[in-house]
């Protein structure tokens, strides 16, 4: 009986440490992480690894429901290598990078499938506030703004994210993929694609 106790003590103290909040509940969680991001589309483009700061407000609709909306600032983007031949010279490397910044509005459907542990899906809305470029070539960079070079990128973007977060004392790990429909620019097919992990800590409002 004794350690029937004991091991039903430490199963009950385990089991508040995995939180999840109560229906009613009002939290708000700032989070920060990181984006590999790329276009889809684009042919021979690598990945840009950037920031992902923001917060979210979630409503526990119920132990296994909750809806969440946040603001994140989010720089997106991708890269592309290519050998260049100079006149009466010899093939060099440059390096191009697309940097489009947005603020992302994401408001999801966080569904509980165990403690602590939620799968996501949602709609995001996102507003471009940064396009630049950098050309880096031996050590040399040159930069400035995207619409220099005739690229346009298109003011609102659109998304599905969808992904999976898991909770322990307010300490929020979120792993998501947001799923760009909207064209980055208007006379090419490319579209945003970035994976995006955060780590936040929720408060109780």
């Amino acid at each position: 009986m004794k350690r029937f106790l004991i091991l039903a003590s430490v199963m009950m103290l385990s089991a508040g440490a995995f939180a999840q909040q109560d229906a009613g509940t009002v939290t708000v969680q700032p989070k920060v992480g990181m984006n590999v991001a790329n276009y889809a589309s684009s042919e021979d483009s690598d990945p840009r690894v950037g920031l992902a700061v923001g917060a979210e407000f979630e409503y526990q609709i119920s132990k296994m429901l909750g809806v969440s909306a946040g603001v994140m600032y989010s720089m997106q983007g991708a890269k592309s290598t290519q050998r260049t031949t100079i006149p009466y010279g010899p093939s060099v490397k440059a390096t191009l990078t697309a940097k489009t910044d947005y603020i992302n509005i994401p408001i999801l459907a966080n569904v509980y499938v165990f403690k602590g542990l939620a799968l996501k899906v949602g709609v995001q809305p996102g507003f471009n506030v940064s396009s630049r470029y950098v050309i880096s070539s031996q050590g040399v960079d040159l930069s400035g703004s995207l619409s220099d070079i005739d690229v346009d990128v298109k003011a609102f973007d659109f998304a599905i994210p969808v992904g999976i977060s898991y909770e322990y004392k307010n300490i929020v790990l979120d792993a998501r993929y947001n799923i760009g429909v909207t064209k980055i620019v208007e006379n090419d097919d490319s579209k945003n694609r970035v994976f995006q992990i955060t780590l936040g800590y929720k408060f109780k409002l």
